[in-house]
């Protein structure tokens, strides 16, 4: 019984068994093709940079005293205007690092 099962066992992995080098040929030409370039990296930082700052923007808020609301701090142009367009920057520059042709 075990003899039989060997033989199938040999048989399917013979048939469906490639070339080592034509294996290696295959991916090494495909892995070329789909690697980014040095450009398209120094992108990816950029937009990486620009949701850091972004993030960095959108931090902080506390207030001089505990017992005081201040508004203009909180709500501030900074944390609502900049912030968010330095976040939204750097996703299009993501976007567009990963797409350059």
């Amino acid at each position: 019984m075990s003899e039989s099962k060997s033989k199938k066992t040999s048989q399917i992995l013979s048939s469906t068994a490639k070339p080592v080098e034509s294996i290696k040929a295959n991916t090494s030409k495909s892995f070329q093709e789909m690697t980014y370039g040095k450009s398209q990296f120094k992108y990816m930082w950029i937009g990486i940079g620009l949701i850091a700052l972004g993030m960095i923007l959108m931090s902080g808020g506390w207030m001089p005293s505990p017992d005081v609301w201040d508004e203009s701090i909180i709500y501030s142009a900074r944390r609502t205007v900049l912030a968010p367009i330095c976040i939204i920057a750097g996703l299009i520059m993501q976007v567009f690092a990963i797409f350059k042709i």
